[in-house]
């Protein structure tokens, strides 16, 4: 059965994927598009750096900013749930946007309505070309989730992947303690 592609679903890699860029991943599916290509974000790799230190315009804010993955890892994105304030912003599912003006975050940040738990920052983004996606979905690359704001604003789970792995039911339990050194499976 083919899982349906969509803007707020959850891209979980395959437990064997051998691309680094995405083995053990959970990515964000932010805009869909089979026609045109798709945008995802990398929901499990922070970094050490926050926003305020590659912008220096930018406010304090403690808050990590993650890999978004391997496209244009010189462009910052965003991902958050305040689009009713932010012009701009594209609805990804209910309650949840990408981008919008950056003076606004950047105010918003400032006079404290924008908190850790409605942004989320990262640096590049995971893209894919017309096509690929649905693609890479035949071959079985990716499970498709549901998304969680959790998953997205919370930096309180240690192991993303093997959560979201775990919540897809028993048989997913087993792959997800698999061990990357396949002769210790």
């Amino acid at each position: 059965m083919k899982e349906q592609l969509r803007n707020g679903i959850l891209l979980i890699s395959e437990p064997f994927m051998q691309d680094q860029n995405f083995k053990k991943t959970v990515v964000l599916l932010a805009d869909y598009t089979a026609e045109e290509g798709s945008v995802g974000f990398v929901l499990n790799r922070p970094t050490n750096l926050k926003i305020h230190e590659l912008i220096s315009s930018f406010p304090d804010f403690d808050s990590n900013v993650y890999y978004g993955g391997p496209v244009g890892i010189d462009t910052i994105h965003y991902v958050h749930r305040k689009g009713d304030l932010i012009e701009g912003s594209r609805l990804i599912c209910d309650g949840l946007y990408w981008g919008g003006d950056f003076n606004q975050i950047k105010f918003l940040v400032k006079n404290e309505v924008l908190k850790r738990s409605d942004i989320r920052f990262y640096i590049g983004y995971s893209g894919w070309s017309q096509g690929q996606l649905d693609e890479e979905m035949e071959i079985k690359s990716w499970l498709v989730g549901d998304v969680d704001f959790n998953y997205i604003f919370s930096s309180k789970i240690p192991n993303m992947w093997k959560h979201v792995m775990n919540i897809k039911g028993a048989n997913f339990r087993v792959i997800a303690d698999t061990s990357d050194y396949h002769s210790l499976n």
